[in-house]
């Protein structure tokens, strides 16, 4: 009877071999990457440096100035401005979305929101996207800040400055 278990065994071992590589087949061909375990199974291979996901889109930086260029930069980054300037923050983005979205808060010493605004960007790489904010009754002396984020709930980008 011992003469009969062993073909038995060693046929049950070849077919669970060949189910694993029909399976790893299987799975080959539906474009996920395979690769096997010590013990035969089939596992996720990770993905490769040249497959690697899109990269989020991330603020680089902020300056703000009283005038933009042509490519949307300030021509002079400042941090002090006078009353009746009209002030550009200019926001350098880098990474990949099909659909982003840049949202600028400007607040007073106080605490008091200035102005919120939002554009809807589709960066393939680095970009740069303006923000304004202007009074023609002057803007109160004091201290401001702007805060830019990409996404509602991600983490801002803070730029200090001051009205004299």
């Amino acid at each position: 009877m011992k003469s009969h278990r062993l073909p038995a065994l060693i046929a049950l071992a070849l077919a669970l071999g060949i189910a694993a590589t029909f399976a790893a087949c299987k799975k080959a061909e539906t474009g996920a990457p395979v690769s096997t375990t010590k013990d035969g199974g089939v596992a996720a291979a990770p993905v490769s440096a040249t497959e690697s996901a899109p990269a989020a889109v991330r603020i680089t930086s902020v300056d703000l100035g009283k005038a933009l260029g042509p490519d949307k930069r300030v021509q002079a980054a400042m941090v002090t401005f006078a009353p009746t300037d009209t002030i550009f923050a200019s926001v350098a983005t880098d990474g990949a979305a099909p659909t982003a979205t840049l949202y600028v808060k400007w607040t007073f010493q106080d605490g008091q929101t200035v102005k919120s605004d939002s554009r809807a960007i589709a960066p393939t790489g680095p970009a740069v996207t303006e923000f304004s904010i202007q009074n023609p009754s002057g803007w109160p002396k004091g201290g401001y800040t702007v805060d830019v984020s990409v996404g509602s709930a991600g983490p801002a980008v803070s730029k200090s400055f001051r009205v004299e």
